[in-house]
């Protein structure tokens, strides 16, 4: 049971988005950190993520069982019922979204109750059935947990606090066709209309190009405005281009399946080393 109510909280994906938060937490901070407010944040933001990652097991519990990756997992099997964890996931965003709003900020409360409205309402239970945009919608909610963590500290929505918003909202959809297109078929016999079902894979390489240039003037502006210091430009250029050549030389890849986790596995590194250079090069540090 313990295991399970666990795997609804999809950790891999949690520890990812926990990390990002605690990214924007430092930059606004500048290392003069105020513990508690990082805990409660970090607490709040961790309860609210994994709110909206189990309801998202509940409502997808029927297609989760077309596919080979989610067809074990605690609902399609029948190890827990979908009232169990309908109840589990709401009073996991009660908890996360009440201590953002009393013990954190208001601010930090109604953004991660964008995130959660977003990820549950318009991607989950709209988007993902109906429409290639729910990637890049989804995004949205996909981009708060760096805001959340900055807004914390500045209790105020300003150019940091849209840096990191586009620079996460930039990155996930190239992180996501990488994974697509390796389970197009999955996708496809489970009705998902994800770009690579729909569109096809070639079109999905070409429109995931624009998403990661771009992410090399967000890392440039994050330094221009004093943000972070020359580390991090560095780092987030080269880190950056190689993930656009990689990007670039898939129109052209005979191996797509290799191609494809090549350039999953460079999304992930990608957005761990900048974080953690974030952390450690910002301009207070």
């Amino acid at each position: 049971m313990l295991k399970d109510l666990i795997a609804l909280t999809k950790p891999r994906l949690l520890r990812l988005n926990i990390f990002a938060a605690l990214g924007g937490f430092m930059v606004a901070s500048k290392w003069d950190i105020n513990i508690p407010l990082l805990i409660w944040m970090l607490i709040g933001s961790t309860l609210t993520i994994a709110s909206a990652t189990v309801i998202n097991n509940y409502w997808d519990r029927e297609l989760d069982l077309k596919m080979e990756r989610t067809k074990d997992r605690a609902l399609p099997t029948g190890r827990m019922t979908p009232g169990t964890v309908l109840a589990y996931g709401i009073a996991l965003g009660i908890a996360g979204l009440a201590v953002l709003f009393t013990l954190v900020h208001p601010l930090t409360g109604w953004l991660g109750l964008l995130g959660w409205f977003v990820y549950i309402v318009i991607y989950t239970m709209w988007l993902k059935r109906s429409s290639t945009w729910s990637t890049s919608v989804g995004g949205i909610s996909g981009a708060m947990p760096p805001v959340i963590g900055y807004c914390a500290v500045t209790e105020q929505i300003d150019a940091g606090a849209w840096i990191l918003f586009a620079l996460l909202f930039l990155w996930q959809p190239a992180h996501f066709w990488s994974l697509a297109i390796r389970r197009v078929e999955e996708y496809r016999a489970a009705g998902f209309p994800l770009l690579p079902v729909v569109k096809g894979i070639k079109r999905t390489k070409l429109q995931m190009i624009p998403y990661v240039l771009l992410l090399l003037p967000t890392g440039v502006l994050f330094y221009t405005n004093g943000y972070v210091g020359i580390y991090f430009l560095i780092i987030s250029v080269i880190g950056g281009g190689v993930w656009l050549v990689h990007t670039l030389r898939g129109t052209a890849a005979q191996d797509t399946e290799k191609w494809a986790k090549t350039n999953f596995l460079i999304s992930v590194n990608y957005l761990m080393v900048i974080f953690l250079v974030m952390i450690l090069n910002t301009t207070g540090s």
